[in-house]
């Protein structure tokens, strides 16, 4: 059964399975996860749930590897450069563990396409660095009652929080006005490090281990490695999630 843990599955997780043990493991291995973005922060991201035996991940970008993208998108390499990213990605996470389903699509996400591009996933995660394209994840994850993990970096700083509609403030709530940022600078260890987590964040709730981080935004510097959580409540003029 699909559902079953094989022998070679049983030896990879053998340390996080003493963690969550074998049930928490299937539970894994049952997932379905969107994750919008393969860049800084899609890259650990991608890596990490792979390696954690999500079982079905699926991931969307539009871009093409850039040599600036280097310095923090760690699936991309110099022999990469102007290839899609998806396929980038989806080529070495497959090599990374052939017992997950990858699905790494050539898409632009937009108004038209979100609610099918994230189908059936339990868990959207946003690994994107514009807001227009995060109001959207937003706005599926609030319509379709699934939770949303959101992070954000900018130079040496990350930020993260994971949106429970109906329980949390949304993305609106604590953003209610998108900022005026297009390029920005980023030291490649900031998405690094705010990705690793998110993949944490996604971890913890399909194992049910742990407490994830619901009506707090966690600040992370990294100039004088601080961490700061800030208390997020929900507004009662969302235009978003005021129904719920």
């Amino acid at each position: 059964m699909r559902d079953e843990l094989s022998v070679r599955e049983r030896e990879r997780y053998d340390r996080q399975i003493m963690i969550f043990g074998e049930r928490g493991q299937k539970k894994l291995k049952k997932a379905k996860i969107f994750v919008a973005g393969l860049g800084g922060l899609g890259s650990p991201i991608s890596i990490y749930l792979t390696l954690a035996g999500i079982g079905s991940i699926r991931i969307v970008d539009c871009d093409i590897v850039e040599r600036s993208n280097l310095n923090r998108q760690i699936l991309h390499w110099e022999e990469d450069i102007g290839r899609m990213k998806s396929e980038s990605a989806e080529e070495k996470l497959k090599e990374m563990n052939p017992d997950v389903k990858i699905e790494a699509l050539y898409e632009e996400i937009n108004e038209d396409n979100i609610f099918e591009l994230v189908g059936d996933s339990e868990i959207i995660v946003d690994a994107m660095d514009n807001f227009e394209t995060r109001y959207l994840l937003n706005k599926v994850a609030i319509e379709k009652r699934v939770p949303l993990v959101h992070g954000a970096v900018y130079g040496f700083e990350g930020r993260i929080t994971t949106i429970i509609p109906g329980e949390t403030p949304c993305l609106r709530c604590i953003y209610p006005k998108a900022p005026p940022i297009s390029k920005f600078p980023v030291i490649g260890t900031a998405p690094g490090i705010i990705g690793v987590m998110e993949a944490n964040e996604v971890i913890k709730l399909i194992t049910g281990v742990g407490e994830v981080l619901k009506g707090v935004l966690l600040i992370w510097d990294g100039l004088d490695s601080s961490f700061e959580r800030m208390k997020i409540e929900r507004r009662d003029d969302c235009k978003e999630c005021y129904h719920l």
